[in-house]
């Protein structure tokens, strides 16, 4: 079963997706949306590891399920949150705890994952969360913010990251490999030589823009997740 969740924080509304697999108590994948919002993409993939043997719960960032219908649009609900880490931590870690009070939803069994702007959402949650099992970004920001600095990572970290990737220079990944060595991580980073940007999203067809579908490189970080699951679960 799966239906819409709404949760509260600092007395704003925000609205998650949750599906259910067949086991009433099961480890929980959160997934972190794109910079357009919590979208059918998200939510079908809530679906899809539900086949798999997990509860997910597709979480809201930016309040009453809002969708963005442009770049423009977009970027405008994205940007206030890249600028104000502490705002995004509480509300993924708000979201954390709404799905950690499940009954369904075995509490020290939760893990996340995102795409693009919701990588960064995970991997700012696993340097926020003492209690979660993993964090997995799909082309995602891999910058850390410096109020998480000296913040230990229990998580199990797995960054999925396209060579031609425009978003993501060479500097985010030398930051976030000093990063993660110097705080001890169990952490992986994974370059696929021929993606782009979203290269996991059919949809994303503008090379011009540095967003490109790759069906090998989406088959192939997908497995790299699930493998990741089976491990942390």
């Amino acid at each position: 079963m799966s239906k819409e969740h709404s949760y509260e924080i600092d007395g704003v509304n925000y609205k998650g997706y949750f599906a259910e697999t067949d086991s009433e108590q099961a480890p929980c994948v959160l997934i972190a949306h794109t910079w357009a919002g919590r979208d059918n993409f998200v939510d079908e993939k809530a679906e899809e590891l539900t086949k798999l043997g997990y509860h997910s719960f597709a979480l809201d960032m930016y309040g009453e399920g809002k969708i963005g219908t442009s770049v423009e649009e977009n970027s405008s609900m994205m940007q206030p949150l890249l600028d104000d880490r502490d705002e995004l931590a509480k509300r993924v870690l708000g979201a954390f705890e709404y799905v950690k009070n499940l009954q369904q939803v075995q509490s020290d069994s939760i893990a996340i994952m995102g795409y693009c702007f919701g990588g960064l959402v995970s991997l700012d949650l696993a340097r926020n969360c003492s209690d979660l099992k993993g964090a997995v970004s799909f082309h995602g920001f891999l910058s850390g913010p410096e109020q998480s600095k000296g913040n230990k990572i229990n998580a199990k970290i797995l960054a999925l990251h396209g060579l031609k990737d425009p978003m993501v220079g060479q500097d985010q990944i030398d930051s976030f490999s000093q990063e993660m060595t110097e705080k001890n991580a169990d952490w992986q980073l994974h370059v696929f030589g021929n993606a782009m940007h979203a290269f996991t999203n059919p949809e994303a067809n503008d090379p011009d823009f540095g967003t490109l579908y790759d069906k090998d490189a989406d088959n192939r970080s997908w497995k790299m997740f699930t493998d990741l699951l089976k491990e942390i679960f």
